[in-house]
């Protein structure tokens, strides 16, 4: 009995694997291998126990703005590196890819917002007049921008996640978005850097050249500010790096060589966010750059002033704001 077939090639759909099967092997799949469970799971752990220290921290020292970033892009990765140990398990489960897809992309442009808060305090510190833009303007220039980064991977790994096997240009066009909101924010950050350094050469100038105030000079020669200056460095490095790595990475398509290898996704996505993550969690502010921790308590507590005394304003009817002005009338005659 011959077993050649004279008919056209018959194209083999994925879209209806639940499961690693015969039919469904794991090379099909987009990552193409079984995630490797204890790296994972570790990398789960470390950002599940950042995350609950910085929840402490913050609110012992008030840090709120900081914190909060940080804590929020903690519970991102924490969510994605368990969707990964459940891939493990099954590397065809829809929902824990796409929660991997999602969170892990976007975890990384909420820890660079606690990053961008950190230079405004720095130069009230020190010198405000050495910096090229007013302190206030630097938050309100890098956090909206990195919003932008947030918004577009937020689009594109939407359109990702709800294209599937079966609609390849919505995967592709998400994978664009995706890669455009990575390299945004990698000029974003690029752009962070050049303010910081330009900052730090003009300082350094300054301080060598005896025109520095005493209370300047000490926060200078602080080793607590300097220690928090050097993990916010290193923090920022390793975002850069993870940054540069997922534009090549993205830039090949889904399931393309780098996507499938890795060993290269855990160093240089999951290590390069992690060591960053143990960095400012280790070294917080509130600690070891009191200045930044008092400001940020204060704005909290003007903040929370102003809502409550909007709050107990004395709604005025018309008849009685018209009563109030007869009498203000009367009165100047």
């Amino acid at each position: 009995m011959s077993t050649n077939s004279t008919g056209p090639p018959q194209h083999i759909s994925f879209k209806h694997c639940t499961e690693v099967g015969p039919l469904c092997p794991v090379s099909a799949t987009v990552l193409g291998y079984y995630p490797n469970l204890g790296v994972n799971a570790f990398l789960a752990a470390a950002f599940g126990l950042c995350m609950i220290v910085l929840v402490g921290t913050g609110i012992w020292k008030r840090t709120w703005g900081y914190s909060t970033a940080l804590t929020a892009g903690c519970i991102l990765e924490f969510a994605g590196y368990v969707a990964r140990v459940l891939l493990h398990a099954n590397p065809w489960d829809s929902s824990a890819f796409q929660t991997q897809i999602c969170a892990i992309i976007l975890a990384p442009t909420l820890i660079c917002i606690s990053i961008y808060l950190t230079l405004k305090h720095v130069t009230l510190s020190l010198s405000p007049a050495l910096s090229r833009l007013r302190p206030r303007l630097y938050p309100l220039i890098f956090v909206p921008a990195d919003v932008s980064c947030l918004i577009l991977q937020a689009i594109g790994g939407g359109l990702a996640a709800s294209a599937g096997y079966d609609n390849p240009q919505l995967l592709l066009s998400g994978d664009r978005v995706i890669i455009a909101g990575i390299a945004l924010q990698s000029a974003v950050l690029a752009g962070f850097g050049l303010m910081v350094v330009d900052y730090y050469l003009r300082v350094r100038r300054w301080v060598a050249g005896g025109a520095a105030s005493p209370e300047a000079l000490a926060t200078w020669n602080d080793r607590r500010f300097r220690m928090f200056c050097y993990a916010v460095a290193g923090a920022y490095a390793g975002i850069l790096i993870r940054c540069i790595y997922r534009i090549a990475e993205m830039a090949g398509g889904w399931g393309n060589p780098i996507m499938q290898d890795e060993p290269s996704f855990i160093v240089l996505e999951g290590f390069c966010i992690v060591i960053p993550v143990i960095l400012l969690t280790a070294f917080p502010p509130g600690v070891l750059f009191p200045a930044m921790a008092e400001r940020e308590a204060q704005r909290f507590r003007r903040k929370k002033h102003a809502e409550k005394a909007k709050s107990e304003e004395p709604v005025v009817s018309g008849d009685e704001g018209a009563q109030t002005e007869q009498k203000t009338e009367a009165l100047n005659v």
